[in-house]
């Protein structure tokens, strides 16, 4: 294995691309997308993420209630 080999190799082990990015790759090099339009789709891409998290965090809450079980019965 040539060295830009492995070192391509090691960076996608570490770092997966994200589909925003690579829309956003095929863009610049078709329309020539200049820097302050690559700024707003950056930002988008974490705005997007931060929303699958609050997704994630909302399902983790409601699988997290208790539930009560039975009803409860005053006994004298």
């Amino acid at each position: 294995m040539s060295e830009p080999e492995t070192t391509q190799t090691a960076q996608s082990a570490t770092q997966e691309r994200c589909v925003c990015r690579e829309v956003m790759d095929h863009l610049q090099q078709a329309l020539g997308v200049p820097p302050s339009v690559r700024e707003h789709f950056v930002n988008s891409r974490i705005e997007f993420l931060k929303g699958i998290r609050a997704i994630i965090d909302s399902r983790i809450e409601h699988l997290s209630k208790t539930t009560p079980h039975g009803t409860k019965i005053a006994v004298e």
